[in-house]
């Protein structure tokens, strides 16, 4: 009977496809608007076995008004894939989870997200991403893609504000 357990969690396990979890080691890059001018600060900070906390200022000075925090990965989707979920803990802000299907694409797939200052889990349609560039909706069919290259979380709203966005897990199913 234990097997018979043990063998359902790793299938439930394998139903899911882990991008980012907190226990294990990856690299995020930082990029923010002093690329054009803007004075916004941010910092992505992961120690293995704690939620990896993306955290800053962003400033509308000089133009400016967002960062971002991005990770390449090498993601191979199928037909049963339909949802991104991201579990966070985040300070009531709107952000935007982004993702490139070719890293040498100048556009994202954009989807937004509002978190409520709790630990939450976050779905998220696939198909519900839309192109954009540079803050313009493109008149490009919506994310369709089998792969994705790279995944991004943006937080951009306009106004100056101080964030912290806490992240556990992000998968697909």
């Amino acid at each position: 009977m234990k097997w018979l357990v043990l063998i359902c969690v790793l299938l439930n396990v394998n139903n899911e496809i882990l991008v980012f979890d907190k226990a294990k080691q990856t690299k995020w890059y930082v990029t923010n608007d002093d690329v054009m001018g803007g004075i916004s600060t941010s910092s992505m900070i992961h120690k293995t076995s704690e939620n990896a906390v993306f955290s800053g200022e962003v400033s509308t000075e000089n133009n400016g008004g967002f960062a971002m925090t991005r990770m390449r990965v090498n993601v191979k989707l199928d037909d049963k894939k339909s949802k991104i979920v991201l579990r966070v803990k985040g300070d009531g802000k709107k952000y935007q989870l982004r993702l490139k299907a070719d890293r040498s694409t100048r556009f994202w797939y954009i989807q937004s997200f509002q978190t409520n200052g709790k630990e939450q889990e976050i779905e998220i349609p696939l198909t519900s991403f839309y192109p954009s560039f540079r803050g313009y909706r493109l008149n490009l069919d919506n994310f369709s893609s089998q792969t994705i290259k790279e995944i991004a979380i943006l937080i951009g709203n306009k106004t100056n504000e101080k964030f912290k966005l806490e992240v556990e897990k992000i998968s697909i199913r």
